[in-house]
């Protein structure tokens, strides 16, 4: 098996996926899955399509993630991983889909309009 590569994106958030065979490391912008993502919530959630389709030990994953938040990368993160291990078995592809692993969320930050402070909020309004 080469090298699959996935991409995942949340809000302004964008992971790029790179799932290798190996002994099961995980990099972060280069850095350990531990330090980037620090809660075990968090890790736990960006391999849970690992978890669902095979053993984590058997691949090594290679994730470079940009832009957002840490919530929003970690979801971006997961939807790359799903879409690598559909593209290496696509027998996966319906247990991925039943969790909602394939699911991109499609919400996203609505632009602020000119004549209010933000998005909707109002300037504050003076009778006098």
């Amino acid at each position: 098996m080469k090298e699959q590569i996935g991409t995942g994106r949340r809000k302004t958030a964008v992971a790029s996926v790179r799932l290798r065979p190996g002994k099961g490391t995980v990099l972060v912008n280069g850095k350990k899955f531990e330090e980037y993502f620090t809660l075990a919530l968090q890790r736990q959630a960006v391999l849970a399509p690992l978890n669902k389709v095979s053993s984590p030990e058997r691949y090594d994953i290679l994730i470079r993630v940009k832009g957002g938040g840490i919530q929003g990368q970690m979801i971006a993160a997961r939807l790359g991983i799903a879409r690598a291990l559909v593209q290496e078995d696509p027998e996966n592809r319906q247990d991925l889909k039943v969790v909602g692993f394939l699911t991109r969320d499609p919400r996203k930050r609505e632009r602020k309009k000119y004549g209010l402070a933000g998005a909707r909020k109002r300037f504050q309004f003076s009778k006098r």
